[in-house]
């Protein structure tokens, strides 16, 4: 199976697997029991500065998943995310963004492809 990415205010499912949440912020509006989560990665997330400077501007996405995959290279928290999926048959990754293309957990996604995840699209 493999890593796949989910919207939190989807419900969850059994065919979810393991659920990470992947943003530094606590969604709005989802309750912890609702969100049915199996850890919250907080550390996998953009670094607060990257975050703030994008604030989810489409036109500057490419520049925003250069510098996130650099942070990504570089963070720990990314190398025990990839991990995870051998202790698993599929992992989730939940994010809060509203838009379900252009967002961080797409980009990380793509990098745990890119360094030999089976991936979900």
């Amino acid at each position: 199976m493999g890593y796949r990415i989910k919207r939190v205010y989807e419900p969850a499912e059994t065919s979810d697997g393991y659920r990470v949440l992947v943003d530094r912020l606590w969604p709005r509006g989802v309750r912890r029991e609702r969100a049915e989560l199996d850890e919250w990665a907080k550390d996998v997330a953009p670094s607060p500065d990257l975050r703030s400077e994008w604030h989810h501007h489409r036109e500057r996405f490419d520049e925003f998943a250069a510098r996130y995959r650099a942070e990504l290279d570089a963070n720990p928290a990314a190398t025990a995310l990839l991990g995870l999926g051998g202790g698993h048959d599929r992992v989730t990754l939940l994010f809060g963004a509203r838009d379900e293309q252009v967002n961080h957990a797409a980009v990380l996604l793509a990098w745990l492809g890119d360094h030999g995840a089976t991936v979900e699209s």
